[in-house]
């Protein structure tokens, strides 16, 4: 049954994808984005650790910026180019590896889930001449809630009865509530000229780079994507739910003006973390925790496929052991839908 709903929720219409810049001239840049991402342990076959993930966001059309927002982000990246906004509510949850337990082993995975709404600007500043070539920069703030407010438990109740999976059992062990505070300053550079071409498909590399501070998150995080296919302009991978390397919600149309456009990805990044509020717990009270991995890797692989003004993605992750004591990796997936309008 499980099966059954996420190949549903594959297959849902296209829900539009949130943009985060052009990079060329010919691209239409009076268009707002919408677009939703569901990130679920279910390709793994497993109820643990990050185990489901959803936001929604909406981006507005380039420069359509209310001054208060643009002055927020002067400080922290160019405001002089292409600038969007965006506007995104999402949520996390996490257990520990058995949910059956209503008294969870102190070394695991606390329960926890964090509700939250953000506040985006990007900043696209394309290279003169090549619809390929530039470098984005946002800079994300979110606030929101850690513990029972997050409605962590009623979600996943819900959902599992759904589906019809167990009931977690250990909620009441679950961090409490705290308010969050998340700003995130991600940095990626797009290079024009491919790495190869074949028949016009395209060969290309984009390294990133992420800071992340707030009792949330705080870590410093780099790394590299690699691209392969028919990409459509401003395309630079699908939007991820954070902890993540970059994605971007913005497709334009296909070069060449055809209506269908894809390709294939892989890429990794790295982690310093200072602080996870879900593993080392509560920031200013007593709670269940655990020992944390200093340094946290991630490899992805997916693809993407664009129809006119719709965009679908799919993103496979596998995710480092993240503290001390875990029995393996976090292996999850990620849909994204989005369009353009």
């Amino acid at each position: 049954m499980r099966s059954v709903i996420y190949a549903l929720l594959l297959s849902l219409p296209a829900l539009p994808a949130f943009a985060e810049g052009a990079s060329s001239d010919e691209v239409d840049e009076d268009e707002s984005v919408l677009s939703f991402t569901l990130e679920n342990d279910l390709p793994a076959n497993t109820d643990q650790y990050y185990t489901n993930g959803f936001r929604l966001t909406w981006t507005s059309e380039v420069n359509d910026v209310p001054y208060a927002v643009r002055q927020g982000a002067e400080p922290l990246l160019n405001t002089g180019g292409k600038l969007r906004w965006q506007a995104t509510f999402g949520q996390n949850l996490y257990t520990p590896q058995d949910i059956k337990l209503e008294d969870p082993p102190e070394d695991d995975q606390p329960y926890a889930a964090w509700l939250y709404g953000s506040v985006g600007v990007i900043s696209d500043e394309p290279a003169e001449g090549d619809r390929f070539s530039g470098m984005q920069t946002s800079a994300l703030l979110s606030l929101g809630v850690v513990g029972p407010a997050a409605l962590g438990e009623p979600v996943q109740d819900f959902v599992h009865d759904l589906i019809g999976s167990p009931d977690p059992q250990g909620w009441d062990h679950q961090l409490h509530n705290e308010p969050a505070v998340l700003l995130m300053l991600q940095r990626r550079w797009v290079f024009g000229a491919p790495l190869a071409n074949y028949g016009g498909l395209r060969v290309d590399a984009a390294p990133h780079g992420t800071i992340a501070l707030g009792n949330v998150f705080t870590h410093g995080a780099a790394g590299l994507t690699f691209r392969f296919g028919d990409p459509p302009e401003g395309d630079y991978g699908p939007p991820r739910i954070q902890p993540a390397s970059p994605g971007s919600g913005y497709f334009g149309p296909v070069v060449g003006g055809d209506t269908l456009g894809w390709y294939v990805f892989a890429g990794a990044e790295g982690r310093a973390v200072a602080r996870n509020i879900f593993l080392d717990g509560n920031t200013f009270e007593d709670s269940p925790s655990v020992d944390k991995k200093i340094f946290v890797g991630d490899l992805s692989a997916g693809f993407v496929v664009t129809y006119d003004d719709f965009r679908i993605a799919y993103t496979h992750v596998l995710r480092t052991p993240e503290f001390e004591g875990q029995s393996g990796p976090s292996v999850f997936g990620g849909i994204t839908v989005g369009w353009r309008f």
